[in-house]
C-alpha cells in the first residue's frame, strides 16, 4: 500500500520521522519519503500489510491508513494513492490538451477497485502553481473519467456533499496523484477540541512541530503568547509530565483556551495565567522551555509595534529562559535583531507554511 500523507510545507522531515515512528511499532516493512515527486508538504509512505489481535485471539487486517489518522499528531490528510504521474509542461498547456492529459491518465486506472458501484463518490481537487486549469476544471474532468469507467460494471452514483468514498485529485506543478483520501472533508489539523477559535489561532500540526523542534525534556514550559491555548494544549495531551504554563495578556482570549482546555480533558493540567509577555520576569525566577506564535502582521494593529514589542518580550525572557524556545513569525528583521541582542543564539532556522504565508522559525537558546 502506497499512502500520500500531506503536511504543512516545511515541517515534511518532522512528519516523516513520526510516521516512521508510529509504522516502526506495527512490526511491517516499509519506507518513507518526503515530498514525492518534489512536492513539497507531502510525504509518501509504502507499507506492508499489518494485522492485529482481537479479543477472541483471532488475526485481523489492520488499517494502516486508520491507524495513522487515529495517532498522527502533524499530518492533515491520509490519502491511499492509486497512481502519481509527472506532466511536463503541464503548467503552459492549453486548457484542453492538459485536461485531455490528466482524463486519458484517470481513465487507464483501475478506480474499480477502490470504489463499489454501490457506493456514492465525489472528487475534491487541489491545484497549486502557474496552471492555465482551475481546481475546478480537475474536478470535474476527474470525476468524468471516473464515472465512465464505473460505468461499465454499473450505475455509478455522485453525491457531492455526503459522499461514501471521496478521491483526492491534486495537480502541484507538473506532478499529479490521484487517490482515495480516508480522513474526509475535515482536515486532522481540525482538533474536536477548538470549541474557541482565536483571530489568529495556529494549526494544531504546527502547535505541535515547534513541540517537535524545541524538544521539551520534562522541565517547565511556557507559552507567553498563548492565545487560545493550542500548543499548551496540544503538549498536554502528549503526556508531558512538567508544568505547563499558559500566558496570555488578553482576559478573553485566556477565557478561550481554558474552554478548548476543558474540551479536551487537560485544564488540569496547565496554569493559566492573565500577564504581559513582555514583563515576564515579574512573573517566574526561571522557566526551561518557551514556544509561541506571537504577534505578527496582521495579527497586531500597527505594525510599527512589532520592534518594540519583540524586542521588550526577549529582553525579559532573557531574564528567565533556561533551556531552548521556539517562535514564528513573518517579521524576520524584527525577530531576529530581538534575538541577537538580547544575547540569544539561534540554533534552528526553517520556514513553515501557515495561512497562506511563509513563516520564520527560530529555535533559541
Amino acid at each position: 500500500m502506497r499512502l500520500l500523507l500531506t503536511t504543512p510545507q516545511g515541517i515534511e522531515d518532522l512528519a516523516k520521522a513520526e510516521v516512521e515512528n508510529l509504522l516502526s511499532k506495527l512490526g511491517v516493512p516499509f519506507r518513507v519519503e518526503e515530498k514525492p515527486l518534489g512536492v513539497e508538504g507531502r510525504v509518501l509512505a509504502e507499507v506492508g500489510e499489518a494485522f492485529y489481535r482481537d479479543e477472541k485471539g483471532r488475526e485481523r487486517e489492520l488499517s494502516v491508513a486508520t491507524y495513522l489518522n487515529e495517532r498522527s499528531r502533524l499530518l492533515h490528510r491520509v490519502i491511499v494513492e492509486i497512481a502519481g504521474e509527472r506532466f511536463e509542461g503541464i503548467c503552459e498547456d492549453e486548457p484542453e490538451k492538459a485536461l485531455s492529459r490528466i482524463e486519458g491518465f484517470v481513465a487507464s486506472l483501475p478506480v474499480e477497485r477502490f470504489v463499489k458501484v454501490s457506493e456514492s463518490f465525489a472528487v475534491r481537487p487541489f491545484r497549486k502553481g502557474e496552471h492555465r486549469i482551475t481546481s475546478v476544471d480537475i474536478a470535474k474532468t476527474v470525476g468524468k473519467a471516473i464515472f465512465e469507467r464505473l460505468e461499465r460494471f454499473g450505475k455509478p452514483k455522485v453525491n457531492l456533499d455526503h459522499p461514501s468514498v471521496i478521491f483526492r485529485a491534486e495537480l502541484v506543478g507538473e506532478s499529479f496523484f490521484l487517490g482515495i483520501d480516508t480522513t474526509g472533508d475535515s482536515s486532522l489539523h481540525r482538533r474536536p477540541w477548538r470549541v474557541y477559535d482565536h483571530p489568529a489561532h495556529l494549526k494544531a500540526s504546527i502547535a505541535n512541530a515547534l513541540i517537535e523542534l524545541v524538544k521539551p525534556d520534562g522541565g517547565s514550559f511556557i507559552d507567553p503568547f498563548c492565545g487560545s491555548g493550542t500548543i499548551p494544549i496540544e503538549l498536554a495531551l502528549r503526556g508531558y509530565p512538567g508544568r505547563i504554563i499558559c500566558l496570555e495578556k488578553y482576559r478573553r482570549y485566556l477565557l478561550g483556551a481554558e474552554m478548548n482546555a476543558l474540551a479536551a480533558g487537560v485544564h488540569d493540567r496547565i496554569e493559566f495565567l492573565l500577564g504581559d509577555a513582555t514583563r515576564l520576569g515579574e512573573y517566574f525566577d526561571s522557566v526551561d522551555f518557551a514556544a509561541s506564535n506571537p504577534p505578527y502582521g496582521l495579527k497586531i494593529g500597527r505594525r510599527s509595534m512589532i520592534p518594540e514589542l519583540y524586542m521588550g518580550f526577549f529582553g525579559e525572557l532573557a531574564k528567565v529562559l533556561e533551556k531552548r524556545g521556539v517562535f514564528i513569525t513573518t517579521e524576520k528583521k524584527a525577530m531576529e535583531e530581538a534575538i541577537e541582542e538580547n544575547g540569544f543564539k539561534i540554533l534552528h532556522h526553517r520556514l513553515i507554511g501557515h495561512g497562506g504565508l511563509m513563516v520564520h522559525t527560530y529555535v533559541i537558546e
